[in-house]
């Protein structure tokens, strides 16, 4: 497990699947550098990061969403449960990526693997912090959010090249 804890912050990053590590090693620390980039400055949260496999994420998206596929990414927000005291962190919530299908999307978009990794990391930590993509409107927003995180961690525009 990897953490990255401040006053402000906790990522926590597990990986139920060892074909992360094995393809590239340093996933780890990319899952938790990019959802600590995706945070921000201001950000207040305690985040989970699950690097895991299609079955397991495809029995997640199952059960949560009612698709009975494995997909990219999940993200799980926790939301307020109760009022944290003033300068505590949130619990926001997890997110579930699945090797395989973050492998092959990778390969079919001819991206580096942990380029991919990172991007869809930042994805899933703002729809914890409630960004969506549900309008066109809200789909340019995260959007441009997105580059933008991405390109302070050296990762070029992922949509730049999709048809």
């Amino acid at each position: 497990m990897t953490c990255i804890r401040n006053t402000t912050k906790s990522i926590e990053v597990s990986v139920h699947c060892d074909r992360w590590t094995a393809d590239c090693p340093q996933a780890t620390m990319l899952a938790a550098a990019a959802a600590q980039a995706a945070l921000g400055d201001g950000a207040a949260g305690i985040v989970g990061i699950v690097l895991t496999d299609d079955a397991e994420q495809q029995e997640l998206n199952r059960c949560w969403r009612g698709k009975d596929a494995p997909t990219n990414v999940l993200a799980f927000p926790i939301g307020e449960a109760w009022p944290a005291p003033p300068g505590a962190p949130v619990l926001l919530g997890d997110v579930v990526l699945a090797f395989e299908t973050v492998a092959r999307e990778a390969t079919e978009q001819q991206k580096p693997f942990a380029n991919h990794l990172r991007h869809l990391v930042v994805h899933g930590v703002l729809h914890l912090l409630g960004f969506d993509h549900e309008t066109e409107a809200d789909a340019a927003i995260m959007q441009t959010r997105e580059i933008a995180i991405l390109q302070r961690l050296g990762v070029p525009d992922p949509y730049r090249d999709i048809m």
